[in-house]
């Protein structure tokens, strides 16, 4: 498949627009200052929440937590459920909604999910739906979507860089580093809410290339993870790396990939980097082995 011709392709090139655009929109039922909130997600969906969760936790918004829709502990107090869905169709998180509402009769936690669908069953399941079908994705890999969101809560926050749209133009149009399209290996490492990125960013290079891929808290590295450096493998910082550590990695031999772009940006990066290991393998990005675009279970 030619790189022209998948539709990831264009939906990482059209981040910068989506980005834009979220930041005019002001969706009602978002978390707001003092809320205690939980953010569920499933896959690349749970590390934009966990992204998310830290970036609002750090800035002193309030308690949040981030969880796999399937392991919600739906018995803890909370003031606001916030789901992330691109389908809208996720089974486990229909059934987290669907628990939440259910225990609901002191009227705690109201809920909140973002998709990317409005003809779904989600907008059933939860007390406030925030429309991002303009970044709804036909790919079954998950790119635009997910960085949308957290463009859309980032601003909320009033934590996004006004130049965020520039420098995800600048992150579409960068050359990919030679080490990492040669290289056999590689770990993401992050700090903070860059942690989630780290893991969305290996998550995409399992999915659309079938590549071996791990990813860490950045000191976590060092505590066991580093054994696996080597000449030939990569070790990709999300924001600044942690002083000192570089310079055990490098004396591995293994190849370090810094950025001076916000790290979500570089996050454009590493999805441009799996496309194009894909595609060198020949493989087809927009169709990952045994993977659909939304995930739908029997349930007991």
């Amino acid at each position: 498949m030619s790189h022209a011709t998948s539709h990831v392709t264009a939906e990482i090139a059209s981040q910068p627009e989506c980005w834009s655009r979220a930041r005019e929109l002001k969706p009602e039922g978002l978390p707001e200052p003092g809320e205690r909130v939980a953010v569920l997600g499933c896959g690349t969906s749970l590390y934009i929440a966990q992204a998310y969760a830290s970036l609002r936790e750090e800035a002193g918004h309030g308690e949040t937590d981030a969880f796999a829709a399937s392991a919600f502990p739906d018995t803890r107090r909370y003031d606001r459920v916030l789901a992330i869905t691109r389908s809208g169709t996720t089974t486990e998180v229909l059934a987290a909604l669907t628990r939440t509402r259910a225990a609901r009769s002191d009227a705690r936690a109201a809920t909140t999910a973002i998709t990317g669908d409005l003809a779904t069953p989600v907008t059933s399941a939860a007390d406030t739906v925030v429309d991002l079908s303009f970044a709804d994705e036909k790919s079954v890999v998950q790119t635009r979507f997910a960085t949308t969101t957290l463009a859309l809560l980032r601003h909320h926050l009033g934590l996004s860089p006004a130049e965020l749209p520039a420098q995800a133009r600048t992150a579409v149009l960068a050359e990919l580093p030679e080490a990492a399209l040669a290289a056999e290996q590689f770990t993401f490492l992050g700090t903070g809410w860059t942690v989630g990125l780290a893991h969305e960013a290996a998550l995409k290079l399992r999915e659309a290339a079938g590549r071996w891929t791990e990813s860490y808290p950045a000191m976590e590295y060092r505590h066991g993870p580093i054994s696996i450096s080597a000449p030939g493998r990569v070790v990709w910082f999300f924001g600044p790396p942690p002083t000192g550590l570089p310079e055990q990695i490098r004396a591995t031999g293994a190849t370090i990939v810094t950025s001076d772009l916000d790290p979500q940006a570089d996050l454009v990066r590493a999805q441009r980097l799996a496309v194009a290991l894909a595609e060198r393998c020949g493989l087809d990005p927009d169709q990952p082995r045994n993977l659909t675009r939304s995930i739908i279970l029997d349930q007991p």
